[in-house]
């Protein structure tokens, strides 16, 4: 089958892109609103983009708010005022609990308190990170860029410091090493489908 993009809907698009970029990493981010309180919510178009400085990546689409009549998104709006936020890794054994965060709840109320789940503060850092995950990675704003027709709203974040499990690290040389095989990472497919690592393995690069 060949597909031209350019005879397909936006809907149609995104679907298609969602089900063959697969896997994709998820960002979990918790972010706090003007009352002090957290909203968590997850986003799979996410990468990392540079290290020198550390920068990671996340877009946000749009959702029209009718009441307001303007576009809004709990994160985005987060983020723009107060500028810093956390990223989390979620394992697969937290697959239910990223499901439910990713509801539409009223403006205010907390994804982390309909998922059940806790937080501890994040050294050195004002926000703090979900206790249950196993890699969490203090964040500010860096930049956000809009693209597109509907526009999506590019997060750029730059990582202050990363909350490791000590679990999952190992020391070699001068490097520390992930277990990925231990910390299972939860990735997103297409639809509400989700996978997860059955099993990592290595190759070496060409010289």
């Amino acid at each position: 089958m060949h597909l031209n993009l350019s005879e397909l809907s936006p809907n149609q698009i995104y679907h298609t892109m969602i089900q063959t970029i697969i896997p994709r990493p998820i960002a979990w981010v918790l972010s706090e609103n003007e009352s002090g309180n957290f909203n968590l919510a997850p986003f799979s178009y996410f990468t990392a983009v540079a290290s020198d400085p550390a920068l990671l990546m996340f877009s946000i689409g749009k959702k029209l708010d009718k009441n307001e009549q303007k576009y809004n998104k709990d994160t985005l709006t987060n983020i723009q005022t107060r500028k810093d936020f956390v990223v989390h890794i979620a394992h697969a054994e937290l697959v239910n609990e990223l499901n439910a965060s990713a509801a539409n709840l009223p403006y205010g109320e907390s994804e982390l308190d309909s998922a059940s789940l806790s937080t501890t503060p994040l050294d050195g850092f004002r926000l703090p990170r979900v206790t249950e995950v196993k890699i969490a990675f203090a964040c500010s704003l860096y930049e956000i860029k809009e693209i597109g027709n509907a526009p999506m709203s590019l997060v750029f974040g730059e990582i202050h410091s990363a909350y490791i499990c000590d679990s999952i690290i190992e020391q070699q040389e001068s490097r520390n090493t992930i277990n990925a095989n231990d910390l299972n990472p939860l990735a997103r497919l297409g639809g509400n489908d989700y996978a997860s690592i059955n099993q990592a393995f290595t190759v070496s690069r060409p010289k």
